[in-house]
């Protein structure tokens, strides 16, 4: 699915009051009550992240009543990777300010001599350049200077962003030297989590629980319909600072109750969860994904208990509907985040 596009040249019309006369909450209710238009972000631009960054425009905020909002990015934009100029400016537009950010952007930003997506997936002519990839790739990884990160994460600061979960992908294929790496990243990237997919061999998070007690760094790890409570909580054993990153959407989708009661169990655990919304059908345990509101997944229940009982967990909209034929990308984000906001409010 496509990104929308942002015309570079469009800017708020003079005869429009401009965002900048508005408080942060002001200007949240004044994009999302442009909903009903879908294309509601075709009149704004990247230049207003930029004045953002600059502090002449307020900066975007999605933390309700103690709930932090946060976005799975670029992945909700329909992809892996995305400059991040441009992820910065969606995120603007759409009042967001923390994320669940995977690392491509970053080791793209960074210089990285070849996609970790082709050095892990290998080359189906040559097994050769596929070796030779992964290694020039971790060669490079362990060259990296965390200052050069940190000149990445400050783009995300001076526009009011945090990136508090940082995505790593193959981490299980990983030498102890990168599994490092990607551990002082994420820090330097001011991040209290990282997250990957669990893996269906216990003795993977076993091996990378070690590093997340010596970084002390938490791991939240990601599961899908077929991952259980009791699956996560064997996780919780394996090592101090073992986690889950919570999918509700899957956990209602494959049968296995209550995604509230799980938080209340296992709160400490979470680092954080993917608010989306899935339908339960008791005959596959693999529903599909709907608007929200539309489903099986009790939202409003999970961001409610979050803020009532003030745990320390991201709600980080995962977006995956499909985009209605009238409807755009962005425009069905914004619609998830008001809903989410309208549920704490």
């Amino acid at each position: 699915m496509s990104l929308v596009t942002i015309p570079p040249n469009n800017v708020c019309p003079s005869e429009n009051p401009c965002m900048s006369h508005y408080t942060r909450r002001d200007f949240a209710k004044l994009a999302l009550a442009a909903l009903p238009a879908a294309g509601m972000f075709s009149v704004m631009n990247r230049a207003q992240a930029a004045e953002v960054a600059k502090g002449t425009r307020p900066k975007p905020n999605s933390k309700v009543n103690g709930v932090q909002i946060g976005l799975n990015v670029p992945y909700s934009f329909g992809g892996r990777t995305m400059p991040a100029d441009e992820i910065i400016s969606n995120c603007v537009l759409l009042g967001v300010n923390a994320l669940e950010l995977r690392t491509q952007p970053v080791e793209a930003f960074l210089g990285s001599p070849v996609s970790d997506v082709v050095a892990a997936r290998g080359s189906a002519i040559n097994a050769n350049e596929a070796k030779a990839n992964a290694a020039k790739l971790e060669a490079w990884r362990l060259s990296v200077s965390m200052d050069r990160v940190k000149a990445f994460r400050q783009q995300f600061d001076a526009a009011g962003m945090l990136i508090e979960i940082v995505k790593v992908d193959n981490i299980f294929q990983m030498s102890e030297p990168v599994l490092d790496y990607q551990f002082n990243l994420a820090k330097a990237l001011g991040a209290r989590a990282i997250s990957t997919e669990i893996s269906k061999d216990a003795k993977d998070m076993e091996r990378l629980g070690k590093f997340a007690d010596k970084h002390q760094l938490m791991v939240g790890y990601h599961g899908h319909a077929t991952t259980s409570g009791e699956h996560y909580e064997a996780v919780y054993a394996s090592a101090k600072f073992n986690g889950n990153n919570l999918d509700i959407g899957h956990y209602v989708a494959g049968g296995h109750g209550s995604p509230v009661e799980f938080i209340k169990k296992n709160h400490a655990r979470i680092s954080h969860v993917h608010i989306k919304d899935r339908k339960y059908d008791p005959a596959t345990k693999n529903g599909p994904n709907t608007p929200f509101g539309e489903g099986d997944t009790p939202i409003k229940d999970v961001l409610r208990v979050i803020r009532d009982n003030h745990y320390n967990i991201q709600a980080t909209i995962e977006f995956e509907y499909k985009v209605p034929a009238s409807s755009d990308r962005m425009t069905e984000i914004a619609r998830t985040i008001k809903y989410c906001r309208d549920a704490l409010a």
